[in-house]
C-alpha cells in the first residue's frame, strides 16, 4: 500500500469552466490526470485529494465528477477546498453511496498504519485584504484542524494532515498556526494544493519544524499523483 496526493483537479461535467484559461498546460487535464492515475495508482493505494475537486454548485451535479474518481483504482480521502461550493453535510455526502471515497470531515481516517486528518484551511494573515471576515473564517478552520486531530488516539499511528490552502505566510513564508497545531499532534506529514501558475512561487516544500511538507496542486505535479508514503 502506497499512499498518494493530487489537489485542485477541478473537474467540470457541466463543461463551463475550462481550465485552459489559465494556459495551454491545463489542455484536457481532467484526462492527464485520469490516464496518469490508471498507469500509477494500485487498488490497495490511496489517494489524497485535498480540495477543489469539482467546479459544481450542487451535490447533485458534483456527484457526476465524484463518480469518475470513485471508479478509479484505490481507496481515495477527499478534503474541502475553497470552490467546492457542492460540499455538504457529512450524511449527505456519505448518502451518495460511493465505495472508495471518504469525505474528511472534521473527522480522521485510518488505513494501516497511517491516519489522515485536515481542514481546508484559509488565506495566511498577510495576505492582501485579509480582514475581520477572514479572521473568524481562519480561526474556525484552526478549530477544525484541532477537531480533526483529536481523534487520533493511537500513537504509533503516521500521521498525515491534508489542507487545501498553504500553512505558510505569503511574504516570509514562514508556518502559521495551522503548523503550530500539526506540531502539538506530531505531524509527520502534510500536503496541500491550492496554488497555480504565478502562485507556484509561493510552494514551500521539505521538511520543516519535524514535518514533511508537499505541494501536490494538480498543475504543480504535471497532473502526476504525488507518491507520499510507500
Amino acid at each position: 500500500m502506497a499512499v498518494y496526493g493530487i489537489a485542485d483537479l477541478h473537474l467540470d461535467s457541466t463543461g463551463d469552466k475550462p481550465m485552459d484559461i489559465f494556459g495551454d498546460k491545463w489542455i484536457a487535464h481532467q484526462e492527464k490526470i485520469f490516464n496518469n492515475w490508471k498507469d500509477i495508482i494500485l487498488e490497495d493505494d490511496i489517494v489524497l485529494i485535498a480540495g477543489d475537486i469539482s467546479w459544481a454548485l450542487r451535490l447533485s451535479e458534483a456527484y457526476i465528477d465524484l463518480k469518475k474518481i470513485d471508479e478509479l483504482p484505490g481507496q481515495k480521502v477527499i478534503s474541502r477546498g475553497n470552490h467546492d461550493y457542492w460540499w455538504s453535510t457529512k450524511s449527505k455526502l456519505e448518502g451518495l453511496d460511493l465505495k472508495t471515497i471518504h469525505f474528511l470531515h472534521n473527522d480522521s481516517y485510518i488505513y494501516n498504519s497511517t491516519v489522515i486528518c485536515g481542514a481546508r484551511g484559509w488565506a495566511a494573515k498577510d495576505s492582501d485584504e485579509f480582514d475581520s471576515h477572514d479572521e473568524k473564517i481562519f480561526a474556525r478552520e484552526i478549530n477544525r484542524l484541532n477537531i480533526s486531530l483529536s481523534f487520533i488516539k493511537d500513537s504509533t499511528l503516521d500521521k498525515i494532515v491534508m489542507i487545501h490552502y498553504p500553512p505558510f505566510n505569503t511574504e516570509d513564508k514562514a508556518p502559521n498556526e495551522f503548523v503550530e497545531v500539526m506540531k502539538k499532534y506530531n505531524v509527520t506529514k502534510c500536503v496541500y494544493g491550492h496554488l497555480h501558475g504565478e502562485g507556484h512561487r509561493l510552494a514551500v516544500e521539505g521538511s520543516i519544524e519535524g514535518i514533511d511538507f508537499h505541494c501536490i496542486s494538480s498543475d504543480y505535479l504535471n497532473f502526476i499523483p504525488k507518491k507520499i508514503i510507500g
